[in-house]
């Protein structure tokens, strides 16, 4: 396979140190490694060893890797493992794939409470899921799932979202018996946003004081204006539509989160 013309490295290498010098006020030294880590990778500066044919006496250099995660040249194998590891776990049934999206007015709030705040949307969606799931006037069923978070979107900017992948169907609550789902759909996108919305600001509300408000942010560490905060954003209306796919999928997004439904088969 030939070398790509550009990669992320060659950004790196003549934006990085730029990038870092005009964005200090918000750069995180763990940033900085990971942007080093790429435009040092499998380059002198990382080291190497001598490769050489036992035949013709022929020599190379082959440089060693950063093995950062975030690296695009390292993290390749290491998803190939991690999918393979998840292959084994699925089940002989079909799947529903779910996304919970918060909207970009809170991205300064995440940007500064990552750690924080990723964990809330980790809990608020997956306590969304299985409430609904068990409620017997939807599907009564005890489920599992993978959820997986993405922090930017395919333009490359801050989007924090949690992709989840769900067997179609559960444990019925006596673990006797599989049930399948009712509907073309595995649960109302209507109630997973509402519910996921109203557990997701109750959250917030419940971690004000743990909050870190820099910059603009900052008149948010008043009690009053973070509460107005809270109610301008649950009563906005963030509804709209994706254009269909090539595959069965049924999509819409309405605040506070994205949902696309779409069984698709996967077999291990």
């Amino acid at each position: 396979m030939n070398r790509p013309h550009l990669e992320v490295a060659d950004i790196v290498r003549a934006q990085g140190e730029r990038f870092i010098a005009n964005n200090r006020s918000w750069i995180h030294w763990a940033h900085q490694k990971v942007l080093r880590a790429i435009a040092h990778c499998r380059t002198a500066v990382m080291g190497g060893h001598l490769h050489q044919c036992p035949s013709c006496g022929h020599r190379a250099v082959v440089f060693h890797s950063c093995r950062n995660r975030h690296c695009p040249k390292c993290q390749v194998a290491a998803r190939h493992r991690w999918l393979a590891a998840r292959q084994k776990e699925l089940l002989a049934v079909g799947y529903f794939h779910v996304v919970f999206t918060l909207p970009h007015q809170l991205s300064p709030l995440l940007l500064q409470n990552k750690k924080l705040l990723y964990d809330l949307l980790f809990r608020a969606s997956a306590e969304t899921l299985l409430e609904i799931a068990i409620d017997p006037k939807h599907l009564g069923a005890e489920i599992g799932f993978l959820s997986v978070l993405h922090t930017w979107g395919q333009n490359l900017r801050h989007h924090p979202h949690v992709h989840c992948v769900i067997p179609a169907g559960g444990l019925s609550p006596d673990h006797r018996r599989w049930i399948h789902p009712r509907y073309h759909f595995l649960l109302p996108r209507n109630v997973l946003s509402r519910v996921f919305r109203g557990k997701f600001v109750a959250g917030l509300k419940k971690s004000h004081h743990q909050l870190t408000f820099s910059g603009a942010l900052q008149p948010l560490r008043q009690d009053q204006a973070f509460a107005s905060f809270l109610r301008t954003l649950f009563r906005q209306d963030w509804s709209t539509s994706n254009p269909p796919s090539a595959a069965p999928i049924m999509s819409c997004a309405t605040w506070p989160v994205t949902l696309t439904a779409s069984p698709f088969p996967i077999t291990a």
